[in-house]
């Protein structure tokens, strides 16, 4: 077979990993807005005894969350700040796009560094989906968590989630199947002298075609004594830790609660507080 037929052959391939998008694909596998909403909603709330009305989410990337919160209230409005362009207009055109014209008059989408960006004061900073390790040096996250800080209005709050385990520090896959694909979650590498670890998302298809490395991600493995010392050194008056439960299978049920102990668990997931 010559070249020519070769190419074309490949140009008409039908494999699931050739026509995938990769954003819509973490969107089902990893994020829930629904989920992060209740929770920030919630704990505001209880915290402060006020409703949230404005947020900013940093390293929001397709800006999901940004419009979960618009359409939830009118009188709620987000700033989105990613330094990635092809990932914000992902999310201009899939979410945005979606939204009710006076809706997408109160989201606003940043093309900047979070550790820079100047924004007007707001109830809530959210850094999720653990993209704040990616400030490995300890100077560098105070830093950053100080300027969120001072982007908060004087009873705001940072909202964040962090992972661990001692599987945390394997380098290990771990497979989630989802309609129509498996999730793939793999730890590439861990450096135990500074923390620093590699780890990439993989989309494996029913058709057998893979789309490999899809995210890869550089950062640090903070614990949770560093992060909370890290936060109060930025500024912050109160941390607080909130730790899953389990259901009667044994299973996560999704319901974080305010904890100061906690099991050793392989893996876990938490989310934490920081207020102003």
């Amino acid at each position: 077979m010559s070249t020519k037929n070769k190419t074309a052959r490949k140009r008409k391939s039908n494999k699931a990993a050739d026509t995938a998008d990769r954003h819509e694909l973490y969107e089902k596998s990893v994020q829930s807005t629904e989920f992060e909403y209740e929770f920030v909603d919630d704990n505001f709330r209880r915290i402060r005894g006020r409703t949230a009305h404005t947020i900013r989410e940093d390293f929001c990337g397709t800006a999901q969350m940004c419009c979960e919160w618009v359409r939830r209230r009118p009188e709620n409005e987000a700033i989105g700040v990613d330094l990635d362009p092809e990932v914000l207009q992902w999310g201009r055109e899939h979410h945005v796009a979606g939204l009710k014209a006076d809706e997408r008059t109160r989201v606003r989408l940043i093309q900047e560094n979070v550790c820079s960006v100047q924004t007007d004061p707001v109830d809530v900073v959210l850094a999720m989906n653990f993209s704040w390790q990616i400030l490995e040096k300890r100077a560098e996250l105070i830093a950053y968590f100080a300027s969120v800080r001072d982007s908060l209005v004087d009873d705001g709050i940072l909202f964040l989630d962090a992972f661990g385990g001692y599987d945390a520090y394997r380098e290990t896959r771990e497979k989630t199947k989802h309609k129509g694909f498996t999730y793939v979650w793999e730890q590439a590498s861990y450096n135990p002298v500074n923390g620093h670890m590699v780890c990439y998302i993989h989309f494996h298809f029913k058709d057998g075609s893979k789309l490999k490395k899809a995210f890869r991600y550089e950062w640090r493995l903070y614990t949770l004594p560093e992060i909370q010392e890290i936060l109060h050194d930025a500024g912050f008056s109160r941390v607080t830790i909130y730790w899953q439960g389990w259901d009667e299978n044994d299973e996560p049920d999704g319901n974080f609660k305010p904890a100061t102990t906690a099991d050793a668990d392989p893996g876990w997931i938490c989310m934490i507080s920081a207020e102003k």
